[in-house]
């Protein structure tokens, strides 16, 4: 499933990202790179031990928190520290698919995350740079994404995916991977489309008697389904 999650980060927010963003001492992308992925990734990042990603990967977590679609869509078990890339002047990162697990070790932590999901959250407007789509091979063809600033792409981490060049401008962005209690992304979506309907049946018709029975069903399928 790919979900685009609006408002993430509200415009203040992303003013302030970029501020501290573009005043940090970027590194070679390649200090995360898997030995495929790093034949093809060209790009900056800013290093995890920075003070700078520390903390403005704990305001992301903050965000990501209070956000419901996130959490209903991913339904997050663990959540690897997001980090921050840029792209500029014909950088690109070719096709590949994510690591299958990923180690916090740079920040004192030893636990292994599976990368179910695979997160971007955009804080460069469209606008502000040509090229830098995320170009993802999802079961319905080829999608081509380029969100507004402050928006979230979430998507599988099994996805073949690539960031296209950027020839004008610069293309800032948050990244990273997360576990989930369901594993399975099709048990995901339906999880996450039952949750959206319940919702959506809360606030058109709050005394409906079905509400009871579908949130069950919900539940009952989150427990049968759920690693915790």
């Amino acid at each position: 499933m790919l979900l685009a999650i609006p408002d993430v980060l509200d415009a203040t927010q992303v003013a302030a990202f970029r501020a501290t963003l573009d005043a940090a001492d970027w590194a070679d992308g390649k200090i995360t790179a898997g030995h495929q992925s790093a034949k093809a990734k060209d790009n900056a990042q800013l290093p995890e031990t920075s003070a700078a990603a520390r903390d403005l990967g704990a305001a992301v977590l903050d965000a990501l928190a209070r956000n419901a679609t996130f959490f209903a869509a991913a339904l997050p078990k663990r959540i690897y520290p997001p980090l921050f890339n840029r792209y500029a002047g014909g950088q690109s990162f070719g096709y590949h698919v994510d690591n299958a697990v990923r180690y916090d070790r740079s920040r004192g932590g030893v636990d292994p995350v599976r990368t179910d999901l695979s997160a971007t959250l955009f804080l460069s407007a469209p606008e502000e740079y040509d090229g830098g789509e995320l170009e993802i091979e999802d079961t319905y063809g080829t999608q081509r994404i380029k969100l507004p600033a402050g928006h979230m792409l979430l998507y599988p981490s099994t996805s073949l995916h690539r960031v296209l060049p950027v020839t004008r401008g610069a293309r800032v962005a948050s990244f990273f991977w997360m576990q989930s209690m369901v594993r399975d992304d099709g048990k995901r979506r339906l999880l996450f489309e039952l949750d959206v309907s319940i919702r959506q049946l809360t606030g058109d018709v709050p005394d409906h008697g079905a509400l009871v029975q579908l949130t069950g069903v919900y539940h009952n399928l989150l427990r049968q389904w759920a690693e915790v």
